[in-house]
């Protein structure tokens, strides 16, 4: 058994990347029966009965090593120690786990490096003895099973409750270590981020949390978590917790307990209050998406078998509908008409070159604006130009807005197909921070994350005011990718103001 583990654990090692140093032992039955004695548990509660030891180079490969372990087989809860990050009061330091290995029998895995190796040997914990040879290892099984019997009185095979849990205890399959300011072990799933950690903690801590320290350094909330980072969470004595952390484009929380504690806060805010926080945060996306024309309330409703129109805005404040599904609401209805030159855009329609409807008309070439920029799905209005097709604008466009009434008979009813495709469209947007070393790198890595085409830059610093004012243009497919960009940008450091231009 001992020495299936250590080849399988070998391979698993070298595909990680991991250089390690393997061997294994049995445990004496007289060790067994003193720790039964001294921690007054029964055998099946003796997780260590074979056991193998991993020496690895430095101590990140320990926690590379631990999340090897942990990936290939299932770990028992409550029978983990990191002595690395505590160590024993006799300097002792390594990693203990005990897991539910082949054939669903329980082994101990300790990893260290050599040099806590070598301390180990020397100290007191020079307890190890190894047995390699496969008769001594049957041996070994035989006489488990007699000590079973001799100390239970009961038939061997006999299911046990601690080893049913162990077995019944659902596991993830790739898990992260991480440690508190006292060097308390937490174990996550992969990907996990700071916020996730805080509720993982205490829900309270979760719900105040205002930032994060990883290592000493300042990270963002959303940051992804590695093995052996220490976290230490900073938090506001009246924080709540936000609406953007329950948003799975931002990716704040990871875990889904931790996001249903979120929305559980919010569902426990009452109505009133969650429609002020709704229509709130509904004004603020049209505001920095520049989107004046306001959404049918009542339709929105309907679409989502909710009652009034006022509670749109109680499901925004719930997280149960987000502001950007509400503020581009009236860009995928076909449109009224404006004046009686604009057709009924019920009648007949069919998709343009390109993925904008005109109404009545087949195969018309359409061409976006170069002013306002409209992206799917805001309200927009065609134009008919000379020669050139349909021109697509917003319905707000200020050129539009100020046609002269001669020119209204060229307007068109348009709106967005419903399948859309691959299309990338330029749009602009201005970020206002306060003037710092490193705000537009971090800016552009917001935008290379998500995969942005940046097509122009302007930058503005105001040395009296220490103010930089910044003007971008950059490629997206909808309005929704936009709202995501924005919304991460507004997130960094020092951010005043985050706006989409006309």
């Amino acid at each position: 058994f001992i020495k299936e583990v250590m080849e399988l654990l070998k391979e698993k090692f070298l595909a990680a990347g991991v250089h390690a140093e393997i061997s294994g032992r049995p445990k004496h039955i007289f060790s067994i029966w003193k720790k039964m004695q001294r921690k007054a548990v029964d055998i099946e509660q003796i997780f260590d009965l074979r056991a193998v030891r991993v020496l690895v180079d430095d101590i990140a490969q320990c926690y590379a090593a631990l999340g090897v372990v942990h990936g290939l087989w299932k770990h028992i809860p409550g029978e983990f120690d990191d002595y690395i990050a505590t160590p024993k009061a006799n300097l002792y330091r390594s990693i203990h786990t005990a897991v539910i290995g082949p054939e669903e029998k329980t082994l101990e895995v300790q990893i260290r490096t050599r040099d806590m190796h070598h301390h180990a040997e020397l100290g007191v914990a020079a307890h190890w003895r190894y047995k390699e040879d496969a008769k001594q290892d049957q041996d070994f099984e035989r006489r488990i099973v007699w000590m079973r019997q001799w100390l239970e009185k009961k038939d061997f095979g006999e299911e046990t409750d601690g080893l049913q849990d162990a077995f019944d205890q659902e596991m993830e399959a790739t898990r992260i270590y991480v440690l508190t300011p006292m060097g308390k072990v937490v174990e996550l799933p992969k990907n996990s981020t700071p916020l996730d950690f805080a509720y993982s903690i205490h829900t309270d801590i979760g719900h105040t949390c205002r930032g994060a320290r990883v290592d000493g350094h300042i990270v963002q909330l959303n940051r992804a978590l590695r093995s052996g980072e220490t976290i230490e969470i900073l938090t506001a004595k009246n924080g709540t917790p936000s609406r953007d952390w329950i948003n799975p484009h931002l990716g704040y929380l990871h875990s889904s307990k931790a996001r249903n504690r979120v929305k559980q806060w919010f569902k426990q805010l009452d109505y009133e209050h969650h429609v002020e926080l709704g229509r709130y945060a509904l004004e603020r996306e049209m505001t920095r998406l520049s989107i004046s024309e306001k959404p049918n309330l009542e339709k929105v409703a309907a679409k989502h078998n909710l009652q009034h129109g006022e509670d749109v805005y109680a499901a925004i404040g719930r997280g149960d509908l987000s502001p950007i599904q509400v503020a581009g609401f009236g860009g995928r209805e076909k449109p009224a008409p404006r004046s009686r030159a604009i057709p009924d855009s019920n009648k007949s329609s069919g998709v343009a070159k390109g993925e904008v409807v005109v109404a009545g008309v087949d195969d018309l070439m359409t061409t976006i604006a170069r002013c306002c920029k409209p992206v799917p799905y805001d309200a927009i209005i065609g134009y008919v130009t000379r020669g050139r097709g349909v021109t697509v604008h917003r319905r707000d466009c200020p050129n539009v807005r100020a046609m002269p009434e001669d020119e209204q008979d060229r307007l068109v009813a348009v709106h967005w197909s419903d399948e859309q495709q691959e299309t990338q469209y330029a749009v602009d947007f201005m970020v206002t921070a306060s003037d710092r070393k490193g705000l537009l790198r971090d800016i552009s890595a917001v935008l290379t994350n998500e995969n942005i085409d940046v097509i122009g830059v302007n930058t503005n610093s105001d040395r009296k005011t220490d103010t930089a004012t910044m003007r971008f243009t950059i490629e997206v497919k909808d309005m929704n990718q936009l709202s995501r960009v924005l919304s991460k940008i507004e997130q960094l450091p020092d951010i005043n103001l985050v706006k989409r231009l006309l």
